[in-house]
């Protein structure tokens, strides 16, 4: 109980710590140019001032925008939740040859930094016709955060119960069978991490964006976000509404999934 009060505790120290930034960007974000001149990023606005945030939706296309973030973290999310599934059922409790070695290969995979990735990753792309659409990108982070899911799974289903698997096999449940009806059931609480963590990161990746989506029209909210920060026509009022509804779409994620990331996080330490 102790450490389950202490992951709390944290949990909500880290909150408070990440929302004094976001409640000074909402601030600015909703402050007319005027008002931030003379009062500066901390004073309270004077009315609310919203034209900010429709100039900038306006001039970057943001709908089109966050429509493209969200199709491709939400399919990262769950593309790569499900081959980590496949991959660590075999791995921790298929107990395939060489299973020490397979998950040293996904740990190096989880090391590499993503500046190494870029041309072989940018080749391949161009060979294969996926350059510049929002499909190769998918399939590069999916196998991307699915190494890291591969290699935390396998160790949770390494610790798996196997009486339980020898019963369902002996009611007649075959491996397949197993897998859906038992092993995911139980692994739910880490999967619910897993899919909230994967969404968040594939949000939040800029690099890799910027150098297979080139078109206007492909980007994400973050590129998009990016490539307007040198624009001399960005007031500060303008930039804050930018990151506002860059981060607002996330937070949103993340506070209705909160309760299951909380379970999944504390289900340790309740054992």
């Amino acid at each position: 109980m102790i450490r389950k009060y202490s992951v709390l505790v944290s949990l909500t120290v880290l909150a408070v710590v990440m929302l004094v930034p976001f409640a000074i960007v909402t601030l600015n974000a909703v402050k007319s140019p005027a008002d931030y001149s003379s009062g500066g990023p901390l004073s309270l606005p004077g009315s609310l001032y919203l034209d900010g945030i429709v100039q900038f939706w306006n001039r970057v296309d943001f709908g089109g925008k966050l429509w493209n973030s969200l199709l491709i973290s939400g399919s990262v999310a769950v593309l790569a939740v499900l081959l980590s599934v496949f991959n660590a059922y075999a791995l921790g409790i298929g107990r395939v040859r060489g299973r020490t070695w397979i998950l040293v290969v996904f740990l190096v995979a989880n090391t590499l930094p993503q500046e190494a990735l870029v041309y072989p990753l940018y080749y391949l792309s161009k060979q294969v016709g996926l350059y510049d659409t929002r499909l190769g990108v998918i399939i590069i982070f999916t196998v991307i955060q699915s190494a890291f899911g591969t290699y935390l799974l396998a160790s949770v289903l390494g610790r798996f119960p196997h009486e339980i698997l020898e019963a369902a096999a002996i009611d007649g449940a075959g491996k397949w069978r197993a897998l859906w009806r038992i092993v995911v059931p139980i692994s739910r609480p880490t999967l619910s991490v897993l899919l909230v963590f994967f969404f968040i990161w594939t949000w939040n990746e800029f690099f890799l964006p910027l150098v297979f989506l080139i078109s206007n029209e492909n980007q994400t909210v973050p590129v998009a976000l990016g490539v307007l920060q040198g624009d001399k026509m960005m007031d500060a009022t303008m930039s804050s509404a930018s990151a506002l509804l860059g981060i607002l779409p996330a937070v949103v994620f993340f506070l209705i999934f909160q309760r299951t990331l909380t379970r999944g996080v504390t289900v340790g330490a309740i054992k």
